[in-house]
Formats: structure tokens, C-alpha cells, sequence
């Protein structure tokens, strides 16, 4: 395995001074770890769904007593009203936690995408809702599946999502995940799969890539953000864990705008690389951004929301024009 060196963020990128906008402090239950939210736009607010682990105990595989997903809206982006319990959890014999959650708004629903873990594998979930309370679950994958984002709108007729299959036992038995895109008429039935991005077309992975959060369309193609993750058995502890090896960078690519699944242009470095405190130090794991939420506004400025450290939530910010001519750029 190639070891990745020192990345850095670009320069376009301006972490927000608040940051983290969102901590475990500031939920009204039981938590330990607020991270992973999926952010959007909705009813002239935004609003933002949370992954809350709670329950921490040192040792066993994960340390956690569970997992659910909180509910916040905010008027400006930053601050936010924190609602007084959960509004999502899946937990059964055969479910352990659902987490991760990403929303898209189609038609004036907001959709929400999230992972599950059952005892046996790894499945991909997307729920609709229009209160927060009530979610209608419309589809579920087999194992193992997840990282999954929705489009906003519908193209050529179909609806289309990106994902991020598990095939390790065809994949030599490691890490070696790549970004797909699925396509259904219904939201519930889904096909006509293809690869979209391959780790090995990005030179700072040299583990595994996935969708980040859901892509937003702009005059020159769908600006798609993704998670790229290089390992280095190096690394030591780093976090809270016995043993944390990995680092989650930002890419961003620009994909057709009418057939998502071909690449038309992609920033051939990190936009975003784990350099702050919030980002490198004190958190669960240590070197990871994971981005769950980008709005595009009037202004050109773009919001996006990423977990830091798996511990927080936090914002950066940038102009859509710089970050087209990124995704464009011969260099």
C-alpha cells in the first residue's frame, strides 16, 4: 500500500469561525458524539438531521450503547435550535442502529437517506417525511451497502442516487470501495447500476471513496462532493479507539448533467483536509471530515456542513465559481 503524505485544504475553503457550530453539549438527551448530519434547505429554513451517539463505554467492538438521529432547524445556518428528543431510530432483533443520515428535497418532501446495521451486514435505507416525526421507509438494500445520496431532481424520468457498494471478497479481500449510481422510477426499486469514481482515480485514497453529501446542480453539471480515505498502520491510537489508522479527506468532482454517472470534471487534490484542533485532536477518531450537507445560495457562497473527528458538526464555506473552476481545471 502506497502511503498518502501531507494533505492540505485549499485555499478557497474557509472554515467557519464558530466552529464547532454543533456539539454534544447542546442536545437536551442523552449524548456523547453529535456528527454525519445531513443538512438542507426547507420551508425558508435550514434544517438538519443529526447522527447522536450516546452511551459510551470503553471497550467492545464500537463502545456505544446506541445510536439515534436528532432534529434541528436554524434561520441562518449556524445556530441552531436543537429539538427536545430523537426523531429517528431503528433498533429490532435484527437491526443495531441506523446513522448517517443525508437529506435531498424533492417536491417539497425531504427525503432522507441513512445506513443501518443489522446482524447480517451493512444495509442502505431511504425514509420520506414532511413533519420529522413521521418517517415513511421506502426502500431498504441488501448487504452491504450505504453512504447513500439522492439527486434533487428527477433526470431523464428516473430518480437517481450515488452509493457506495462493500465488495471486498471481488475486490481482493480489503478496503478497495468506489462510488456507484443507481436509478429507479419510484424510489422504492432500483437499478441500471454504474461505477462512477474508482479509488484508484483518486490519488490521496488508498483505501476506499463514497458519496459525501448530496450533489447540487449548478450551470456546468452536478457539483458532487466525496470521502476519500487513505490508511497508514503508522498512526497509532488517535482517537479515543485502541487503534485508529485511517484519515477522511473532501474531494469534489462535477458530474453530467444529464448523465450523472460520467465525471466531467474533478479537483485532482483534497478541497478538504483534516488541520484543525476540532479536526486532528481530542475527537472519537482523530483525521476525519465527512461532509453530509452543501447548500448553494443566492449569493454564490456554499455551506458545507461536515462531521469533525467523528465527534461534531461543523460548517466551511467557499464560492461556487472557485470551486467549479477547481472541479475544471487542466491542472
Amino acid at each position: 500500500m502506497e502511503l498518502i503524505g501531507q494533505l492540505k485544504s485549499n485555499k478557497c475553503i474557509k472554515r467557519h469561525p464558530e466552529n464547532p457550530i454543533l456539539t454534544a453539549k447542546a442536545i437536551p438527551y442523552e449524548s456523547d458524539l453529535i456528527f454525519n448530519a445531513g443538512v438542507a434547505k426547507y420551508q425558508g429554513k435550514y434544517i438538519m438531521v443529526f447522527r447522536n451517539d450516546y452511551g459510551y463505554k470503553k471497550g467492545g467492538s464500537y463502545g456505544f450503547k446506541g445510536t439515534n438521529l436528532g432534529f434541528a432547524y436554524s434561520d441562518d445556518g449556524i445556530n441552531w435550535d436543537v429539538q427536545s428528543k430523537p426523531c429517528f431510530e431503528l433498533k429490532d432483533e435484527e437491526i443495531i442502529r441506523a446513522y448517517d443520515p443525508r437529506l435531498t428535497v424533492i417536491d417539497e418532501r425531504v427525503y432522507m437517506c441513512f445506513a443501518v446495521d443489522t446482524k447480517h451486514g451493512t444495509r442502505g435505507g431511504i425514509a420520506v417525511t414532511d413533519d420529522f416525526n413521521n418517517f415513511e421507509i421506502l426502500t431498504m438494500t441488501v448487504p452491504d451497502n450505504r453512504n447513500m445520496v439522492l439527486f434533487p431532481e428527477k433526470i431523464n424520468d428516473k430518480f437517481i442516487r450515488l452509493e457506495r457498494p462493500f465488495p471486498v471478497y471481488s475486490r481482493g479481500g480489503k478496503d478497495r470501495f468506489d462510488i456507484w449510481l443507481s436509478d429507479s422510477t419510484d424510489l422504492k426499486y432500483w437499478g441500471n447500476s454504474n461505477l462512477v469514481l474508482a479509488v484508484e482515480d483518486v490519488a490521496y485514497a488508498n483505501d476506499k471513496i463514497g458519496p459525501a453529501a448530496p450533489p447540487v446542480k449548478t450551470q456546468k453539471g452536478w457539483l458532487t462532493t466525496f470521502h476519500a480515505v487513505d490508511k497508514d498502520e503508522e498512526r497509532g491510537k488517535n482517537g479515543w479507539e485502541e487503534k485508529w489508522q485511517k484519515r477522511y479527506s473532501v474531494g469534489i468532482m462535477l458530474l453530467n448533467i444529464d448523465n450523472p454517472a460520467e465525471v466531467v470534471g474533478m479537483y485532482k487534490e483534497p478541497l478538504i483536509a483534516p488541520e484543525a484542533p476540532y479536526e486532528t485532536r481530542d475527537g472519537f477518531r482523530n483525521n476525519v471530515i465527512f461532509p453530509g450537507g452543501m447548500i448553494i445560495e443566492k449569493s454564490g457562497e456554499v455551506k458545507l456542513y461536515y462531521g469533525a473527528a467523528d465527534t461534531v458538526e461543523c460548517l466551511a464555506t467557499a464560492y461556487i465559481d472557485d470551486l467549479l473552476n477547481l472541479c475544471l481545471s487542466k491542472k
